[in-house]
């Protein structure tokens, strides 16, 4: 299983938020640049970045650093955040990004999945599914929709996406652990991916979430305090 370090950009440094809440940040660096050099140091061979912006406004401000990103750390990168048309997915694949991620569109427009997977190819594709009490929360997480995460899951593999980032928002940026509960039923949906994301706090939490069959985990705060040490956890996960 892989470990993916999360950058979360906003006003073009590096961030963390508590449960996604936009009114309680934390700053970790002003040079999201030496932030991803740092992770990459350390073993990371993916990197994942979200325009905390562009989630919320749906138009993207923070992609020149994402790109810059792409174009440095000497790894792939996962970008998400404001990206809700054919042209900005396309823009970003151009300048360098590995693979778009989608949540908000994928809920209000499978159409346009639908075309995006055709264009781009299931690798390059991405649909992020965060979940607030089950259900899918849209635009940068400040408004929960109808939509069973699950559901969502079942849907989009008729579109013809392969892959999915999974977030239990309540968990997102406490370290309170992942909900293995809801990622166990997940990884049982034949011909699916997941990703996950949200409260995982230790090396423990890891090794958990690759047995249960979790493709690769995105670690946030736990990494930025000192609570998993990345060249650790790269190293834990490759003997097992």
């Amino acid at each position: 299983m892989e470990v993916i370090p999360a950058i979360d950009l906003r006003g073009g440094r590096c961030v963390r938020l508590y449960q996604g809440d936009y009114n309680r940040e934390t700053v970790f660096s002003d040079d999201p640049l030496e932030v991803a050099r740092r992770w990459v140091k350390s073993g990371a061979r993916r990197l994942h970045v979200i325009d905390l912006d562009g989630a919320r406004s749906g138009e993207q401000s923070n992609a020149e650093a994402a790109y810059r990103i792409a174009d440095e750390a000497g790894v792939p990168v996962q970008l998400g955040g404001g990206i809700r048309s054919i042209e900005s997915a396309r823009q970003a694949i151009e300048r360098g990004i590995d693979r778009v991620l989608m949540g908000t569109a994928a809920v209000e427009n499978p159409d346009l999945l639908r075309e995006l997977v055709g264009e781009l190819g299931a690798e390059r594709v991405v649909v992020t599914v965060d979940a607030r009490d089950g259900k899918v929360a849209l635009n940068g997480w400040t408004q929960t929709s109808e939509v069973e995460a699950e559901q969502l899951i079942r849907d989009m593999r008729g579109v013809g996406v392969s892959r999915y980032l999974y977030t239990d928002i309540s968990r997102d940026g406490t370290l309170s652990g992942p909900n293995f509960d809801a990622l166990h039923g997940l990884t049982a949906i034949p011909d699916v991916k997941i990703i996950a994301a949200g409260g995982i706090s230790s090396v423990e939490h890891l090794l958990r979430l690759s047995e249960i069959g979790v493709e690769s985990a995105v670690v946030g705060t736990a990494i930025y305090t000192g609570d998993i040490d990345l060249g650790q956890a790269v190293t834990a996960l490759g003997a097992a």
